[in-house]
């Protein structure tokens, strides 16, 4: 009697919830990032030498340190203290915070390529400092790194894939697991890479998109 049991359709709904957590995750992990990032990103722009060196140190931390090793030490670190969270909230966390890294300097450069003369304008028709940031440095600003932006969300997107280190079940892990009961590797892996070629290309082929048409 074999060990191993070839794919069937019902394998379909273990990789659709793999497919959708991975979804899942992704999408919490680019929005917090990036709310995270946005607001960080403002304070570097407006920071002294001082504050920026503060700021940008830590960011350092999460930029330097890869991905995999801040999963388990956190997941471990939270276990140990007496509070362990499930894999999905751990994932987001950690991922979130690995986006803003990224994201924080998206935004600051799009806050800086706003140039003074426009903000000096904006001041002299009677706008005061917020109203500035929030009508002209912000628009400008974010129009401007929309490419770049997009860029970092598809390495989120790819980079999900680690947290089925920590238990997570996403798409990985469950063609792990789909691997270890069929042993056909490279159909599962090679649908596997059709799944994320899916998630990721219309949003890399809108990037491209708004590239050209920015350019005109």
């Amino acid at each position: 009697m074999s060990l191993f049991t070839p794919l069937s359709w019902n394998d379909a709904g273990f990789i659709l919830e793999g497919l959708l957590n991975t979804i899942y995750i992704s999408i919490v992990a680019i929005v917090i990032g990036s709310i995270l990032g946005l607001i960080v990103g403002f304070l570097r722009a407006e920071s002294g030498k001082i504050g920026n060196m503060l700021i940008g140190a830590f960011l350092d931390i999460l930029r330097s340190v890869p991905l995999i090793i801040q999963l388990v030490l956190f997941t471990t670190f939270m276990g140990v203290m007496g509070y362990p969270l499930n894999p999905f909230i751990a994932g987001s966390i950690v991922l979130s915070l690995y986006t803003m890294a990224f994201m924080t300097e998206v935004f600051r450069a799009g806050f800086e390529s706003v140039h003074k003369s426009m903000r000096t304008a904006a001041r002299s028709l009677g706008m005061t400092y917020w109203q500035t940031v929030r009508y002209v440095r912000t628009p400008i600003g974010l129009r401007a790194v929309l490419p770049s932006w997009i860029g970092v969300a598809l390495s989120v997107i790819k980079d999900s894939a680690l947290v089925s280190v920590i238990g997570y079940m996403e798409l990985l892990r469950t063609s792990e697991q789909l691997i270890s009961r069929t042993q056909q590797p490279l159909e599962i892996l090679i649908g596997v890479g059709i799944f994320y070629f899916i998630i990721s290309y219309p949003l890399s082929l809108y990037g491209k998109r708004l590239e050209r048409k920015m350019a005109l």
